[in-house]
């Protein structure tokens, strides 16, 4: 019945919107009368512009079909949301109506469980514990050294043992493609954002001076010891509000060649391993060499996307490590500087381009903020403005009418 009911549904639907179709081509060709303003070619031409400033019922059309266009072909949410499989992974988290599909799997899937549950996550989890526990003491007792090239010595050693233990912890499985790029000191290295685990994955093949939020807690505990030991930026929640306060401190840092590079993620938010949205423009303000990186995830083995609006961190963590593996790709791209005539703007979408490439990841150019927050009025205004050339044409169409 259900069936029946259904294919009834598409047969009216699809007898009303056909009658409908039929009903607007018959009157538009009776009254001479198009969807868009004769007009208006679309380009901001003129054609016609005695006319141009009276409004019409069609007028609106335009902005029906944008915002359908949009909501069937949504480019920036889906972002934000877990990457779609083509097939399933025996992980009920990346798609859960394959589990039932016949008896075999179902006991595949359950023999999965006991494996990943039952033995590879209290492994993965002492790691963990190990891996940090370690970071903190020996972070904290090299903090008492003086200054100097011992010191520096032995804080790369220790934090690149502990992001190892910590990136086995998690069974990841990491392809690093031409090292002879590697960031170097006294530059700034940048890379697309997809989980909180990019910081292991790239600091277990090299060290880097860190920059993030003060935070409370354990992670405050991490934080407090790993700066006794180097030079990482921490900012307070006020700090991070103000932009000369920050581009100072970092051009500070990358002055002194002696300092380890930077780390940054310029989405400021984690995307979905399938593009990279707008790089803030802070981090090419500062005029020092870019060092490119790419990271790309194999989702096959487990999704490592962090959707921080449906889970928290521990939460996030422990489906990391009851996955099968984390197995991603790490390209270092050659290092870029700004080019004469060039504002940071332009710099920083050229180096995600480059990022997007070699990750074959799609380049947008909206804001990750758009994860949290609504549009930017300014980007109301564009379409405006763009409708706008396209009703009444510009001052220049008009005088070469």
């Amino acid at each position: 019945n259900d069936v029946i009911m259904c294919c009834v549904n598409l047969l009216s639907a699809w007898v009303f919107f056909s009658w409908a179709t039929h009903r607007i081509e018959r009157g538009a060709k009776d009254n001479n009368h198009l969807l868009y303003k004769p007009y208006s070619n679309g380009d901001g031409s003129n054609r016609d512009l005695d006319h141009a400033s009276e409004f019409e019922m069609s007028d609106i059309f335009y902005f029906c079909r944008q915002g359908v266009e949009s909501i069937m072909d949504d480019e920036v949410t889906k972002r934000f949301s877990a990457e779609e499989l083509e097939s399933w992974n025996l992980l009920t988290r990346s798609n859960y109506n394959f589990q039932h599909i016949s008896l075999r799997l179902t006991v595949l899937w359950g023999l999965g469980v006991v494996i990943r549950y039952g033995f590879l996550l209290p492994l993965r989890v002492t790691l963990a514990f190990t891996g940090v526990g370690l970071l903190v003491v020996l972070t904290s007792i090299i903090g008492f050294l003086p200054n100097g090239r011992m010191k520096n010595f032995l804080s790369e050693q220790v934090h690149l043992m502990c992001y190892r233990i910590c990136v086995r912890a998690l069974t990841a499985i990491i392809t690093y493609h031409d090292s002879e790029n590697k960031p170097k000191n006294g530059g700034i290295c940048v890379a697309n954002h997809t989980s909180p685990i990019d910081v292991i994955i790239l600091a277990s093949d090299g060290c880097y001076a860190m920059v993030g939020q003060i935070h409370g807690g354990l992670m405050g505990v991490i934080q407090k010891s790993m700066v006794k030991a180097c030079p990482h930026i921490w900012f307070e929640r006020s700090e991070v509000k103000d932009r000369h306060l920050v581009a100072k401190r970092l051009s500070d840092h990358v002055e002194d060649k002696t300092k380890l590079p930077i780390l940054i993620f310029p989405e400021g938010t984690c995307i979905n391993n399938t593009s990279v949205m707008m790089f803030k423009k802070g981090s090419f303000e500062i005029g020092s060499t870019v060092y490119p990186v790419a990271i790309k995830y194999d989702p096959r083995f487990g999704d490592a996307f962090w959707n921080s609006s449906q889970f928290g961190m521990v939460n996030y963590l422990l489906r990391m490590m009851s996955s099968w593996a984390i197995v991603c790709s790490v390209w270092y791209l050659p290092p870029m500087t700004r080019e004469e005539g060039e504002d940071a703007v332009q710099f920083a979408n050229r180096v995600k381009a480059a990022i997007a490439r070699q990750g074959g990841l799609v380049d947008l150019l909206w804001d990750g903020g758009l994860k949290r927050g609504k549009v930017k009025d300014t980007f109301k205004e564009e379409q405006q403005k763009l409708y706008s050339k396209m009703l009444v044409g510009t001052q220049e169409d008009r005088s070469r009418s």
